[in-house]
């Protein structure tokens, strides 16, 4: 799947989210040749954060925050998704790259 398409169909489930209603099934594509489906995170809260580009000054931060907070995270049953337009190729490149 690539990730404008991706985009556009989490775009489409985005728009059908209703405060105290269940979010839409969705799957995307992740790091490490992976695929995330919602349906595997049931019972999880669900952080996703957007950004426009790997390796950016800006974004680079917000990613380091993540996961320089991912055990209070990961502490309250949360997952941290971050999504941009790049490809999955630059995101397993930025992701090693911050470990």
């Amino acid at each position: 799947m690539t990730t404008m398409k991706f985009l556009k169909g989490l775009i489409l489930s985005v728009n059908k989210v209703k405060i105290g209603k269940k979010v839409p099934e969705f799957s995307l594509a992740s790091t490490g040749n992976k695929t995330v489906k919602l349906s595997d995170l049931k019972g999880k809260n669900i952080v996703i954060y957007f950004y426009p580009k790997d390796a950016t000054p800006g974004c680079t931060i917000e990613g380091q925050n993540f996961r320089d907070n991912i055990r209070k995270f990961s502490s309250r049953n949360t997952i941290v998704l971050g999504v941009s337009r790049d490809k999955m190729i630059s995101h397993d490149k930025f992701k090693k790259n911050q470990k």
